[in-house]
């Protein structure tokens, strides 16, 4: 894992660079959510699931080494899985504080993925921002 939040962007910014087009983006967010290892049935409970998705998502916050957060997450979109990977590689393994202090929004414009999404998908994107945000913030 990379050493700070920013670092994991960075070196997103720098997978992404290599790829022409969106088409190209898509299908690798798409791959990227293909190694993810899939929840259980009991973690695809209503307690993991987020609110504000069109997809089925669900997110699993368990502490983590050293007052880290860690996070599991599974959808059942290939894209959304794709996004969820991203977020993985972003906040799992990070302190509380990294993590709400993140600018999510900032980070997928970056990548240029918001314009990318369909509204809906930009909406579900960021309820599982802010799902991660809060379960973060409660271990403050």
């Amino acid at each position: 894992m990379t050493d700070t939040i920013n670092d994991a962007l960075d070196d997103l910014l720098i997978e992404f660079d290599v790829l022409d087009d969106w088409e190209q983006r898509y299908r690798y967010v798409i791959d990227l959510g293909r190694e993810l290892a899939p929840l259980s049935g009991e973690e695809r409970s209503d307690a993991n699931k987020v609110r504000g998705c069109a997809s089925q998502v669900w997110l699993v916050t368990e502490p983590g080494e050293a007052g880290t957060v860690t996070l599991r997450g599974d959808s059942d979109a290939h894209i959304v899985r794709g996004l969820i990977a991203i977020l993985l590689r972003l906040y799992s393994g990070r302190s509380p504080a990294e993590i709400v202090g993140f600018d999510a929004k900032a980070a997928f414009e970056k990548l240029g993925l918001t314009g990318a999404l369909s509204a809906q998908r930009s909406n579900g994107l960021f309820s599982m921002v802010e799902r991660i945000r809060r379960d973060a913030a409660d271990r403050l």
